[in-house]
């Protein structure tokens, strides 16, 4: 029998989304209801629909010169992907929707590790891979699992020395909230100035603290010295999993090593939460060879990132990546064309 579409588009079905979501293997933070909420906030718009235990959050943007919108899930849809008509019947339900809003294509981006059985039935659906990603494919996913102890052991020698070097040059770690996000966003503006990452403005970050902080999926953590903030992060737990989403610091008392012992009151808090897996979020997307062959010798964009995050021990992980599902050939094509332009222009 067939499950019967469930919308779920009232405030009060908050807490039953999410708990459905988590349930699923592949549950994700960005297909959390507050998730929507914020991107609701910033241009987008969150429907919500769900055939027996599969669901998917769908984002909606307008898109520029009359295109239409496009439909996008975000680290999901939370489906068992290798049920293949439950995966099958989730997209036919979300399509009259996305019809509707005159979607040029549903992107998906699934929680889910890349596997060639998995691209192979994508296919057989009728998607595409997606020469226009959103979300990093490749991570480094620390395991919580273990004592404290055990955790910091599997980290490399130089990062467990930094940790302890941070604690014994007097750098101290303290939740911030709402009344600290001002110097936060000042400090990611000089992150984002130095190392060549763009920031949201400082309204995202106050909107996804309120959003996630109130229910403890989110804390930021902020390392200082002397009264001297020195670096800052935002940390997410949805499910058995914690995200860094967002770090920033300073040029100053570097030599103190606060991001590192940032990073690990970070994992003792996901700890806490009940998080099993520590998701440091986002490394250039390389076989590992090369990455232990290049990160010595470059630091530019994320191989730096990669040089820091890989100390922590984490496994290295590539997701399947993301798929597009054409509704409109044409108005995708134009859509194709535009982004391919505008990021030729924007590496040049």
């Amino acid at each position: 029998m067939t499950p019967t579409l469930q919308l779920f588009d009232r405030p009060d079905q908050q807490e039953s989304w999410d708990e459905q979501v988590a349930a699923m293997a592949n549950g994700h933070l960005l297909q959390s209801w507050a998730w929507g909420e914020l991107k609701t906030r910033f241009g987008w718009r969150a429907r919500r629909l769900a055939l027996g235990p599969a669901c998917a959050q769908v984002l909606f943007r307008p898109l520029p010169a009359g295109l239409g919108t496009i439909a996008y899930v975000p680290m999901g849809p939370a489906v068992d992907y290798t049920d293949v008509p439950a995966l099958d019947a989730l997209l036919q339900a979300v399509e009259p929707l996305a019809r509707q809003k005159r979607a040029i294509c549903l992107k998906i981006e699934p929680n889910l590790e890349d596997d060639p059985a998995a691209a192979r039935q994508l296919r057989e659906l009728g998607l595409h891979l997606s020469p226009q990603p959103i979300q990093p494919r490749r991570t480094l996913l620390v395991d919580l699992e273990a004592e404290p102890d055990e955790v910091l052991a599997r980290m490399k020698q130089k990062t467990r020395y930094n940790v302890r070097l941070a604690e014994r040059k007097g750098v101290s770690v303290r939740a911030g909230d709402e009344n600290d996000l001002d110097t936060f966003y000042q400090l990611m503006e000089t992150t984002g100035q130095r190392d060549g990452f763009g920031v949201h403005n400082q309204a995202y970050y106050q909107a996804a603290q309120q959003l996630f902080a109130p229910a403890g999926r989110s804390r930021l953590l902020l390392a200082e010295f002397e009264g001297q903030l020195l670096a800052g992060l935002v940390v997410f737990a949805f499910g058995d999993t914690a995200i860094y989403m967002y770090g920033a610091s300073s040029d100053a008392h570097r030599n103190r090593m606060p991001t590192y012992l940032l990073q690990w009151e970070a994992m003792l808090w996901a700890k806490e939460q009940g998080c099993r897996v520590y998701d440091l979020w986002g490394v250039p997307d390389e076989d590992e060879a090369i990455l232990e062959d290049e990160f010595t010798q470059r630091s530019d964009g994320l191989w730096g990132v990669y040089r820091f995050k890989r100390g922590f021990g984490g496994r290295l992980a590539r997701r399947i990546g993301a798929w597009d599902l054409v509704y409109a050939p044409m108005r995708y094509r134009l859509y194709s064309l535009a982004t391919g332009w505008f990021s030729q222009r924007q590496a040049g």
